[in-house]
C-alpha cells in the first residue's frame, strides 16, 4: 500500500527567520511567448515553414497551426498528409492512431469524411479484443470465489545491503483477473522497478495465487499508468475466476464494500467497511474513494468488491499511522484507460496546459473555469485566457473540472479536439484545441516558463503586480484565487508582498517561496511566510 506523503497544496509555517534558499534564488525566464500576429507577413511566413516542419514528425499538430493561421490551401495540404497516414495506420491495424487522425479531421473540418470506414467502426476495431471487455464465464458466484480471482504480485529486486547486512528486496503487492486469458490489475508502484528507467537494479515479476502460497508464476508488464498508479500484467495460466468490473455509479457514500489482498505477506484476505467519501484529491487527476476497510502494505492493486461481487475500485494508499483512512482508484477511470493500457504499454496523459477549477454560481455547477495559461501552450495558442468557462469538449458536457479531467482520459496526445467555452465578456464562443504531453512536473515547468507575476497563480494562489520601481522584488496582490495555499494564509487583495526567494526542492518535489507581507486580515504586522507547492496538482488540465 502507497503511502501518503503530501497534499498538492503545501503550506510552511509561519516565521520570523528567512528559509535558506540553497536551491534556487528568485530570476524570470528571459522571454515568454506571446500570441501570434497573423496580420504581419513575415510572421505568417515563418509560420508556414514551421508547419511544413511539424508535417514531417507531428501531422496533427501541424494541422492544428494550420487551422490557427486560417490560409486553406496550407490547411487542405495538412490534411491530406495525414489522410494518408490514416489509411496507412488502418492498414497496419494502428487503429488507436487512426482514430486521432479522423477525431483530428473531423475537428478541422467538420463535413469531412472518410469513404472507407466511419470513427465508431475504428473505435469498434481498436477496442475489439481489449481484456475485460469480452463475455466472462468465470465470474463468481460468491465471496470465496472472490478470493480465488484475488493474486500476489511479488517482485524480486535481488539483495539489498543494510548495515553490512544482505536481505531479499521484495515488493509485495495485489492484483485480480480481469481475463480468461490471463490479464491482472495492479497498482504502478508495485510494478515500478520493472518499467522505471531511473531504476536500475535487478527485478524480476511473479504473481501467486491464493490457494498456492508456493508456487512463482512469471509475470509480464502490459501497460502502465504512473500518474493514476496502475498497471496492467499478464500470466500464460487460465485463471479459475474472473472478476467483473463494475460501475461506481452504483454505489453511496455508506454502502458495504470489501477489500481483497496480500497484507504483509498473508494472502487471500478479505476486509470489509463502508464507502467513507467519492471526491479525494490524492492523484493528480480526478477524484478516489476514501473508505475505512482495513488495508495494509500488501493490499495495494487488490480489489475493492461491492455486494454484487463487482469490482467498483483499486486499493492503492493509506494513512498508516491512522485507523479508517484508505483510498481506492474508482473502476471507471481503469475503464477509460484499458484500451491504452492493452493498446500502448506507457499511457501518456494529454493536457491544454491551463490550470482551474469548477466555476459555481447560487450552488450551480457551470463548467471548467480557466484561472491560468501556460504562454505557449496549447490553450495559449487556442485562444483561452483567464475567465472563460469550458462547457463542452468534443461536443460533451462539461460542468466540472472533474468531468473535464475523466474525458481527457479517453483520448490521446496529438489530438484536436473542438472546445466550447464562455469568455470572460459573456460570449459563447469555440476553438480547437491540442492535446499537447501532460509534463512530468507541471507546477516545475509553469515556474520555469513564466513571470513570477503570472506563475504564482497556479503554484500558490495569487495574482502579483509590481509595486515599486527601486525593489523589483516588491509586488502587491490583485487577485486571489479561492481555496488556494494564498487563501487559507490569509492574503487578500492589495496586500503588498515581497518574494525573498523561490527554492526549488527535488527531493520532496515542491516549490517553495518565501514572503514578507503585511495581510489586512492580520491586522497588517511584519511577518515572513513560507508557502509551498507541489510539482503537480489536479487543478491542471
Amino acid at each position: 500500500m502507497q503511502k501518503i506523503k503530501k497534499s498538492f497544496s503545501v503550506l510552511f509555517i509561519i516565521s520570523s527567520v528567512l528559509l535558506c534558499f540553497s536551491c534556487r534564488s528568485i530570476r524570470q525566464p528571459d522571454s515568454v511567448p506571446e500570441a501570434l500576429n497573423y496580420s504581419d507577413e513575415d510572421i505568417v511566413h515563418n509560420e508556414i515553414e514551421r508547419i511544413n516542419k511539424f508535417l514531417e514528425t507531428e501531422p496533427v499538430r501541424a494541422l492544428w497551426r494550420a487551422s490557427l493561421l486560417g490560409r486553406q490551401e496550407v490547411i487542405d495540404k495538412c490534411i491530406e498528409n495525414i489522410e494518408v497516414r490514416l489509411d496507412a495506420a488502418v492498414e497496419d491495424k494502428n487503429y488507436l492512431s487512426a482514430k486521432n487522425y479522423y477525431k483530428s479531421l473531423k475537428a478541422v473540418k467538420p463535413e469531412w469524411k472518410s469513404q472507407k470506414y466511419t470513427y465508431n467502426q475504428l473505435e469498434s476495431l481498436a477496442s475489439g479484443d481489449i481484456p475485460g471487455s469480452g463475455k466472462n464465464t468465470k465470474a463468481p458466484a460468491k465471496i470465496s470465489d472472490c478470493m480465488k480471482a484475488a493474486v500476489t504480485v511479488w517482485v524480486d529486486r535481488g539483495v539489498k545491503v543494510k548495515n553490512g547486512a544482505g536481505y531479499a528486496d521484495i515488493v509485495i503487492g495485489s492484483g485480480f483477473f480481469i481475463d480468461e486469458r490471463g490479464y491482472i490489475v495492479t497498482n504502478y508502484h508495485v510494478i515500478d522497478s520493472m518499467v522505471n528507467p531511473k531504476y536500475e537494479g535487478y527485478s524480476r515479476l511473479y504473481i501467486k495465487l491464493s490457494d498456492d502460497n508456493i508456487t512463482k508464476i512469471p509475470a509480464k508488464v502490459i501497460g502502465y499508468d504512473s500518474l493514476l498508479d496502475l498497471a496492467l500484467l499478464k500470466v500464460e495460466i487460465t485463471p479459475d475466476y474472473v472478476l467483473n468490473l463494475g460501475s461506481s455509479s452504483d454505489l453511496e457514500i455508506g454502502d458495504k464494500i470489501s477489500a481483497i489482498g496480500t497484507p504483509v505477506g498473508l494472502e487471500g484476505t478479505l476486509t470489509s467497511g463502508i464507502v467513507s467519501s467519492f471526491d479525494r484529491k490524492l492523484l493528480a487527476l480526478g477524484n478516489v474513494f476514501q473508505i475505512d476497510a482495513a488495508v495494509n502494505s500488501g493490499n495495494s492493486g487488490g480489489p475493492l468488491i461491492d455486494s454484487n461481487l463487482k469490482v467498483q475500485a483499486i486499493v492503492f494508499a493509506g494513512l498508516l499511522q491512522l485507523q479508517g483512512l484508505n483510498f481506492a482508484i474508482p473502476v471507471e477511470y481503469l475503464k477509460q484507460e484499458l484500451i491504452y493500457l492493452y493498446g500502448r504499454g506507457e499511457i501518456i496523459h494529454p493536457w491544454i496546459a491551463c490550470f482551474g477549477n469548477t466555476k459555481r454560481e447560487a450552488g450551480k455547477k457551470l463548467g471548467l473555469e480557466v484561472q491560468y495559461v501556460l504562454p505557449g501552450g496549447s490553450g495559449f495558442m487556442s485562444g483561452l485566457v483567464a475567465g472563460d468557462v469550458i462547457t463542452s469538449l468534443d461536443g460533451k458536457k462539461i460542468t466540472t473540472l472533474d468531468d473535464f479531467n475523466f474525458l481527457m482520459m479517453a483520448y490521446e496526445t496529438e489530438t484536436i479536439l473542438e472546445c466550447k467555452y464562455i469568455s470572460a465578456g459573456g460570449e459563447e464562443k469555440k476553438c480547437l484545441v491540442y492535446l499537447e504531453r501532460r509534463p512530468e512536473h507541471p507546477s516545475l515547468t509553469v515556474f520555469d516558463s513564466d513571470l513570477i507575476t503570472s506563475s504564482f497563480i497556479p503554484l500558490f494562489g495569487m495574482k502579483l503586480i509590481p509595486s515599486s520601481t527601486t525593489n523589483k522584488n516588491s509586488y502587491r496582490i490583485e487577485k486571489i484565487i479561492p481555496g488556494s495555499s494564498a487563501d487559507e494564509m490569509s492574503f487578500s487583495e492589495n496586500d503588498s508582498v515581497t518574494v525573498n526567494g523561490v527554492a526549488v526542492d527535488q527531493k520532496s518535489e515542491v516549490i517553495i517561496t518565501s514572503l514578507s507581507t503585511k495581510r489586512k486580515k492580520k491586522a497588517f504586522l511584519d511577518v515572513v511566510i513560507n508557502l509551498g507547492a507541489s510539482f503537480d496538482s489536479p487543478y491542471y488540465f
